[in-house]
């Protein structure tokens, strides 16, 4: 195996994505992705059966894309890398099985990876960023994860600083959505009608903000009860409707919306921020799907700097599910001397941000 540059296809199952990639040391040169949210669309939300089956359907299809764009051929691989966890348990299981069948054909070396730190990973195939430092406090932010960490060390230190206690971002933004009648996903259709709605129109409350809260949760998130702010307001005014046909009490949705998004992102942001002052990190990283909000990266950007915290955020074609960022940590633990992956791993649909390569051999 080539240690300097080794070529290694990745394999990403953890939700409804099913992601291959492929890179040589730090350079992309696949990032093939095939989404299955559409099938999901028709019931707002994520089914996981129906992402497992998708998976099985679209894996062949992308393997054989991936290595197309690419240019290499399977023979030529080094590694193949895989998605252990944490996520979806029947759709991580397809992404498994097919890594370690396709590893032992192959004969190649199998390194399982945990899916989080792959979105930290995901920062250094960007060739048009310098090198990341260490340490850097990463905020990484999907439909299902909310998650503050310290990274020392890519593949050997990362501390889980705070975490979603209960929905994450993303799937707050999901069930704002139905609440306004806005279509699945969530996020990007905030994000679309929150454009022309003024954030500050309605307070909605910042979760875990208070200096009660800070004592115990000073990194953690809550959006649970900001959803539930937004239900009763939108409840409020179809009542005030009813008992005052004569007044327009329609909903404002992009009011509604931009305040809510604004709630969001400024937690987001605080606690991000926080976090780079005490433990006296200039730099933050910014990962997962929803990083697209352009509110999110804009404020990011402009606290960032004036806080004098150097914000970093990778290609927004590498902040989604993908198996770049997967096969991108598998060659940085390859190039730093880390033997491969046993064959008795499972799928971990709870995986622990901290075990960032799993069943690790002797």
């Amino acid at each position: 195996m080539n240690r300097s540059e080794p070529l290694v296809l990745g394999i990403e199952t953890s939700c409804d994505e099913t992601g291959i990639g492929i890179v040589r040391g730090r350079t992309l040169l696949s990032n093939t992705i095939a989404s299955s949210m559409d099938e999901h669309a028709r019931y707002g939300g994520v089914v996981p059966e129906v992402a497992a089956r998708a998976h099985l359907e679209a894996l062949e299809p992308a393997i054989h894309a991936a290595l197309a764009e690419s240019g290499v051929a399977l023979s030529d691989i080094d590694a193949v890398a895989v998605t252990s966890g944490p996520g979806l348990a029947g759709a991580l299981m397809v992404g498994v099985g097919a890594a370690k069948a396709l590893a032992v054909s192959l004969g190649k070396p199998l390194y399982a990876v945990n899916h989080l730190v792959g979105h930290i990973a995901a920062d250094i195939l960007d060739s048009n960023a310098p090198p990341l430092e260490y340490p850097t406090v990463a905020l990484l932010v999907s439909g299902g994860h909310t998650s503050l960490l310290l990274v020392r060390d890519l593949t050997s230190d990362v501390e889980l600083l705070g975490e979603t206690m209960d929905d994450a971002a993303g799937e707050a933004f999901d069930k704002v959505a139905r609440l306004l009648g806005l279509p699945y996903p969530g996020g990007p259709q905030i994000d679309r009608v929150a454009a022309s709605g003024d954030p500050d129109a309605i307070a909605f409350p910042r979760g875990l903000s208070r200096a009660s809260d800070m004592a115990g949760h000073r990194y953690d998130f809550s959006f649970s009860g900001l959803k539930t702010a937004v239900a009763r307001w939108v409840e409020q005014r179809a009542a005030r409707q009813e008992q005052e046909p004569d007044v327009d009490w329609s909903l404002p949705v992009a009011d509604v919306a931009a305040s809510f998004r604004e709630a969001v992102v400024d937690v987001l942001v605080t606690k991000a921020l926080a976090a780079c002052r005490d433990y006296d990190v200039p730099r933050l990283l910014l990962g997962g799907g929803v990083i697209a909000n352009r509110r999110l990266r804009d404020v990011a950007l402009e606290r960032g700097a004036a806080a004098g915290v150097t914000v970093r955020i990778p290609p927004l074609s590498l902040c989604t599910d993908n198996g770049a960022m997967i096969a991108a940590l598998a060659s940085e633990l390859i190039m730093s001397g880390r033997p491969a992956s046993t064959l008795e791993f499972g799928a971990d649909s709870t995986l622990p941000v901290t075990e960032i390569q799993v069943a690790e051999s002797a």
